[in-house]
């Protein structure tokens, strides 16, 4: 291993924060259609998503299956959004905590304190955030290179409760397929696999395909 000495977190950090790959400012969106199977359903339909990054899901009369969409459909948009690390670190330092085969650990202080993330092969390979009042923890086992940057392709989420650190949802485990569009190189999300297990102690299987994308101009 290094000598820990010899670690610049801050600086490891900042390039794996510029390898994930992210869309051009001038993005307008893409529409498409969208289908959603659980074990036992399967719903189809439509969908909008403007540069404003607002999905917009017709014909499906399901509300939750619709809520369901637009989230997964927001949720990729706001990772694909291009903000400057000095915008968003600006007033963090990066402290070490371990380097190990998994790749270096570190603690975030200042403005995001006790936030922590992890860094192999110029990746972010996991993620320990507070966001609206409770900690989420990614890891991420597999990227994609789009050869203008990386996107996590299989991995996991769960929720921690902040005062007990004890986790307060069930661990999901995502699994994302991407399309490459356009002159510009745009990757759009076209499948999403999530498993996890219910309250009956079975694993569930949800699954988002979105397909006959077209980008808007």
């Amino acid at each position: 291993m290094n000598n820990l000495k010899e670690i610049n977190c801050k600086e490891i950090f900042k390039k794996a924060y510029e390898n994930r790959y992210t869309w051009k400012n001038d993005f307008h969106g893409y529409q498409g259609k969208c289908i959603f199977l659980t074990n036992n359903n399967i719903q189809k339909g439509d969908f909008v998503l403007g540069k404003d990054f607002k999905p917009n899901i017709q014909n499906i009369e399901d509300e939750k299956v619709v809520k369901s969409i637009a989230s997964q459909l927001f949720e990729v948009c706001i990772h694909r959004v291009k903000r400057e690390f000095e915008s968003v670190h600006s007033e963090n330092n990066f402290n070490l905590l371990k380097n190990s085969e998994s790749g270096i650990e570190m603690s975030v202080s200042g403005k995001n304190q006790g936030d922590k993330y992890r860094v192999k092969n110029n990746c972010i390979n996991m993620v320990y955030r507070k966001i609206h009042g409770t900690i989420i923890e990614i890891f991420v086992e597999e990227f994609l290179d789009t050869g203008t940057g990386s996107l996590s392709k299989k991995y996991s989420s769960q929720q921690i409760n902040p005062d007990t650190l004890e986790t307060n949802s069930q661990k999901l485990e995502y699994e994302d397929e991407f399309l490459n569009m356009g002159k510009d190189d745009y990757w759009i999300l076209n499948s999403r696999t999530i498993k996890y297990i219910n309250q009956d102690k079975e694993e569930e299987t949800q699954k988002f395909i979105f397909e006959s994308l077209c980008l808007l101009n």
